[in-house]
């Protein structure tokens, strides 16, 4: 028996098969998918060793140490930085705003009143989303929060919120919210994850639900931490059902509790990039230092020229162990030593093209296209616009999840703190959920997608608008992030005012469709 025969056989043997072809489940399948897929026998596939596992092994097992590894990341390597700040900036831009849109048939509303009462909301809200009194801590604004939270749980896989109420002077509102971050939810016995129903501080009941949060008092790897309490914190109120706990993740598999970061599948990656940059950039710059070594008969060394650290080794005068290059630097050595010069080739004419590959590769796992993820705009007018708007799916299903997981519970909690301190008058918000759900409806409007060439993306709306295919609106959030009723009002009083002034004579703007695309291509 050859090695090659000997191998696959220990292989095998590893992986649980015996004799006659049978695997510890049962006997292997040599049809179908087992022919291919899920071969055992095949030369590419034999060394492959994997295994089954619930969600507890293969993630919350993991979950510290990928943690550990994407925040590491994100502090020091710039395609890890920059790939989570730009979904922050183009999820959230600033803030997500409110956009009132209560359901004024079900509730037998009229149009007007409807729309005073949602303007009425919205002031109210704006002067407590706008204010520090809605931070816990005093430190964000609701928008900064909302960039906050997002950051937190892309880095760290998760993020939590609670929402107690604290008087303060000067705030018309006594909510808060106060962020809490993933590692502070734990098992109160340090240094481990699990236990019967309660999983990396997450309490289960014997259904599955998630019931109940464990919250340290303090970070528990904080080197000023001394002694840490943990609090049990509910979920859901027991006797008013109200939302205590907001916890912000991705769920992959069914059973999972906490979230993976999204650097998580190319966390190796990015540090060998990161590893290999370094590397390519001290050998450029080691290669940049071009430096004369001069051989001599004397016994003594002259102390003409130097390099880099010159004068600052003076307490070791005389050892020679250690020579210092730098730009344009003449070194002596002793006597009988020679230098060899070497050219590294440095820098690497092939490192642009390598690190591409590995970032697009990279771009497609986080869902952003190349061109968005590394800000390189040179294609062409289609390829640039098909990027931007492969990378927009991706930040306005994130925008919606982030809408509706952390910003419509706080914004709900708000409303019924309104309608209990009389500002809002919203009759049957506490009798019937029917009823609250119609008053609590909302939008939440972040920054818009932005466009190439804004003559075309106009010619586009206004085609859309006359073909019923969208409506004012509608093109008016997209293109503008403006309210369309607003701006109508506005170009009211604007036109007024220039009639009034005798500028009367309206604007023409020739909308002409431009044939060919940027770089000569033809659309």
């Amino acid at each position: 028996m050859n090695r090659f025969h000997q191998g696959i056989k220990k292989v095998k043997e590893f992986i649980g098969i015996r004799g006659n072809a049978t695997l510890k489940n049962g006997p292997i399948n040599s049809t179908g998918y087992g022919n291919h897929a899920a071969s055992g026998t095949k030369r590419s596939v034999v060394g492959w060793i994997s295994s089954l596992s619930d969600p507890i092994d293969d993630i919350e097992r993991n979950v510290e140490t990928m943690r550990e590894r994407s925040r590491d990341l994100y502090m020091g390597a710039p395609i890890a930085s920059g790939s989570l700040k730009s979904i922050v900036t183009n999820v959230v831009g600033y803030e997500l705003k409110l956009n009132a849109q209560i359901d004024g048939d079900f509730l037998g509303l009229s149009q007007e009143e409807a729309e005073a009462i949602e303007d009425k909301i919205e002031r109210e809200f704006e002067c407590w989303a706008d204010s520090k009194n809605c931070d816990a801590n005093r430190m964000c604004d609701f928008g900064q929060l909302q960039q906050l939270a997002l950051l937190s749980t892309l880095a760290s896989g998760d993020c939590f919120a609670i929402m107690p109420y604290k008087k303060r002077v000067g705030s018309l509102y006594e909510l808060t919210v106060k962020l809490i971050e993933a590692d502070r939810i734990c098992n109160p016995v340090i240094n481990t994850f699990y236990e019967e129903r309660l999983i990396n501080g997450v309490e289960i009941d014997s259904t599955g639900e998630v019931i109940a949060y464990h919250i340290a008092d303090k970070h528990p790897n904080s080197s000023l931490t001394g002694q840490n309490d943990w609090k049990r914190v509910e979920k859901y109120g027991k006797l008013s059902g109200r939302l205590n706990v907001i916890h912000l993740l991705d769920i992959e598999r069914p059973e999972q509790r906490r979230g993976i970061p999204i650097l998580a599948p190319v966390i190796e990656g990015l540090k060998q990039i990161d590893r290999y940059t370094d590397a390519e950039l001290m050998a450029a710059v080691i290669s940049g230092m071009y430096s004369v070594f001069i051989t001599t008969e004397a016994s003594e060394q002259d102390d003409f020229g130097g390099g880099f650290g010159d004068g600052e080794d003076d307490d070791n005068e005389g050892d020679n162990s250690k020579i210092n290059i730098g730009n344009g630097s003449v070194t002596f050595l002793r006597e009988g030593e020679k230098i060899q010069e070497s050219n590294p080739g440095r820098p690497n004419p092939n490192f642009d093209a390598f690190t591409t590959a590995i970032f697009r590769q990279i771009g497609v796992a986080l869902e952003i296209p190349y061109e968005v993820l590394m800000k390189h705009f040179t294609s062409s007018y289609s390829a640039s616009r098909g990027a931007l708007l492969e990378a927009w799916k991706m930040f306005k299903k994130r925008r919606m999840w982030l809408a509706k997981n952390f910003c419509q519970p706080i914004y709900e909690e708000f409303l019924a703190e309104a309608v209990l301190k009389g500002r809002i008058h919203a009759p049957g918000f506490f009798d019937d959920p029917l009823i609250r759900k119609a008053y609590c409806s909302a939008e939440w409007n972040g920054p818009t997608q932005g466009q190439l060439d804004p003559k075309k993306e106009v010619e586009a709306a206004i085609l859309r608008i006359e073909s019923d295919l969208s409506t004012r609106t509608r093109e008016a959030q997209e293109l503008t992030g403006t309210d369309f009723f607003r701006n109508h009002e506005l170009r009211k009083r604007e036109e007024q005012l220039r009639n009034e002034a005798g500028f009367n004579t309206p604007v023409n703007i020739n909308i002409q469709s431009d044939k060919s695309d940027e770089g000569g291509e033809k659309e």
